[in-house]
């Protein structure tokens, strides 16, 4: 895991210096910790992957702190955040650099001492990563055909069919530990229990263990909310964390999907839409709502929640012949006759071993996990089919940013009618530069940030259309200027379908208005050298900020 966070930290540090030399700071002494990205609050969604680094401290940071040194810090590092990203997308790219430069600086000066430095670090990782992003995708431009959906291998899969031995020395810490524990949930002392309290507490298991936890984070108030709104044990959050690992897009080798781990059967039986486009068993908060409705469903049924949490694993119809056949609706009783499925029969006490351990933190060493922050997010219904790509064009967002917020787009098209999160404060401006493409046109179509030195000929490589198309849709495109944004005519070819799994450990600037379509019908025209070489001026007012 410390050897990923090098890896992608200086994969930051490079492409920040590609950029144009941004200063950022030294490897810092210590080890290296890992900390993914964040993703869904009560109302909203993100998933930029935070690079974590350990900023050795005097003192021991406490995350419910909040100094005033760090909050003027922050909102200053914030400023000029803004602010180079609204020179970016003007085409001062040099102006950029200097206000991403002053952003970075607001937060490497701040004291070692700091009583919240947590977040010193976590603004400092948010935004190298965003800064990266915008650096080697260019608002993605130019990937009209790349593939959108890559999915993670469900962690359930690799410790669900595993045996551990069970460590007798750690029955009188649990079984103590027990008596001092609340749960709405009973929590069994049993030695299956014991046994993944052993693994998760050696070195292997730890790493999945915490993983889990930490990325958590993302999404802890949502189903919080969610769980509460429903009824049930806010202590079966932790299905989620031996399902998925907290992943949205974990696959499991029986083709159950998300962080809840539905089949299409049960998904589409809790109002989960699937079809070749979108797969809302991949979306958080509506994967979570028809989770806690099923797992509620099933203990109307069962009248207990290990047989309901059983049942959601392997079936209710399997539960019932278990309970049929033996006679006992106990499940630790169907567990020694062996009457459950193997995964099933493991799938029960994972889940009660990780509750028994979050809710005793010191004794397993986990009271220090800096969870992921949740970021807000807001909702952003498109009217008409629209390309993924042209949302992030019109969100002066990275693409990536937007993909990671809607895991449950399987490609690079939101059919009509589809909610698409977008980052907190976008969806109206968004909306509003989607305005500017003819409604047909806004699968295929782009529209592309023109800066200083860019061509007509060398646009329309990057998209791979032709010049004189872009003039038929942009009055005055001749003549460019950093700061315009240009409607491009591409043409979008789907991608073979492919699933690629992988196991992996993952600006509201003022758009400058864009040059209405002459015409719906576009035609090639041929264009004279002069105007396919003439490179985008720098106008006055992109240089004022």
């Amino acid at each position: 895991m410390m050897a990923r966070n090098r890896t992608v930290f200086l994969a930051g540090v490079i492409a920040c210096l590609v950029f144009g030399g941004l200063r950022l700071p030294a490897s810092p002494a210590g080890p290296a910790s890992d900390a993914a990205g964040a993703v869904f609050s009560t109302s909203s969604v993100s998933t930029a992957s935070p690079i974590h680094r350990n900023l050795t401290a005097p003192q021991k940071p406490r995350p419910d702190i909040h100094s005033a040194e760090a909050d003027q810090r922050i909102q200053r590092s914030d400023q000029h955040l803004n602010a180079g990203k609204q020179l970016y997308f003007k085409g001062d790219l040099s102006g950029a650099r200097r206000e991403f430069d002053a952003s970075i600086d607001a937060l490497l000066n701040a004291p070692e001492d700091l009583p919240d430095r947590r977040r010193i670090e976590a603004q400092l990782d948010r935004i190298t990563d965003l800064v990266y992003r915008f650096d080697i995708e260019k608002l993605g431009a130019g990937e009209t055909n790349s593939e959108a959906a890559a999915f993670d291998q469900a962690p359930i899969d690799q410790i669900s069919s595993m045996t551990f031995p069970v460590d007798q020395s750690l029955l009188p810490k649990v079984d103590f530990e027990l008596k001092q524990t609340a749960s709405a949930i009973p929590l069994e002392l049993t030695d299956p229990v014991l046994s993944y309290i052993h693994y998760f507490s050696s070195d292997r298991g730890r790493k999945v263990l915490l993983a889990g936890f930490q990325r958590a984070g993302r999404y802890k108030p949502m189903i919080q909310r969610i769980l509460a709104e429903e009824g049930v044990p806010q202590e079966l959050i932790y299905l989620a964390e031996a399902e998925s690992g907290f992943l949205p897009r974990a696959v499991s080798w029986a083709h159950a999907v998300g962080m809840w781990q539905f089949i299409p059967g049960t998904g589409q039986l809790y109002d989960l839409t699937r079809t070749n486009k979108i797969d809302e068993r991949f979306d958080p908060p509506k994967a979570t709502r028809a989770a806690a409705r099923m797992l509620k469903d099933l203990y109307q049924r069962y009248g207990d929640w290990y047989l309901a949490m059983a049942a959601y694993n392997c079936g209710p119809l399997n539960v019932d012949r278990a309970v049929e056949r033996t006679g006992y609706a106990d499940y630790w009783e169907l567990l020694k006759l062996h009457a459950l499925p193997k995964e099933t029969s493991n799938y029960v006490p994972i889940i009660v071993a990780m509750t028994i351990m979050a809710k005793n933190p010191k004794d397993y060493g986990l009271e220090d996990i800096q969870e992921d922050p949740p970021i807000q997010y807001e909702d952003m219904k498109v009217n008409v089919a629209t390309n993924i790509q042209l949302i992030a064009d019109a969100a002066e967002q990275p693409v990536s940013v937007v993909r990671d917020l809607n895991p449950a787009l399987l490609g690079n098209i939101a059919p009509a009618g589809t909610e698409i999160h977008m980052p907190l404060g976008t969806a109206q401006t968004t909306l509003a530069a989607l305005e500017s493409v003819p409604s047909s046109n806004r699968e295929s179509w782009r529209l592309h940030h023109v800066v200083a030195g860019d061509t007509l000929q060398a646009i329309a490589h990057e998209y791979n259309t032709s010049a004189g198309r872009i003039l038929e849709v942009n009055q005055g495109a001749d003549s460019l200027d950093a700061g315009d944004v240009l409607l491009i005519p591409a043409v979008y070819h789907p991608p073979a379908r492919q699933i690629r799994r992988t196991v992996r450990r993952k600006l509201t600037s003022s758009h400058a208005s864009s040059r209405r379509a002459s015409s719906h019908n576009v035609r090639s025209r041929n264009v004279s050298p002069s105007v396919l070489h003439r490179r985008a001026a720098v106008r006055t007012a992109s240089l004022s900020h």
